[in-house]
């Protein structure tokens, strides 16, 4: 008698408020053994500041002092002086 267990079917679901939903019903026995394996891969959320910091740098034509200075050249107000 051979000890090695049947290829393991395959079932398609959806997670629903953190709890595995089978899209059709699926005849599995109470305690059964089961696998899951994530299908696709989910998308990182990437912060905010991440995303804006690969942008640094990037703006050609622009003074040297902006950071520095953005209220002078957004607002008119005096520049300010290095220390």
């Amino acid at each position: 008698m051979s000890t090695a267990s049947a290829k393991p079917t395959e079932y398609r679901g959806h997670v629903a408020n953190g709890v595995v939903v089978f899209d059709e019903p699926v005849p599995l026995a109470e305690g059964m053994e089961v696998r899951v394996a994530q299908a696709s891969a989910m998308a990182v959320a990437v912060p905010i500041g991440r995303k804006l910091l690969a942008l640094a740098g990037t703006v050609k034509g622009m003074p040297v002092d902006l950071a520095e200075n953005h209220d002078h050249y957004i607002h008119g107000t005096p520049k300010r002086t290095a220390i």
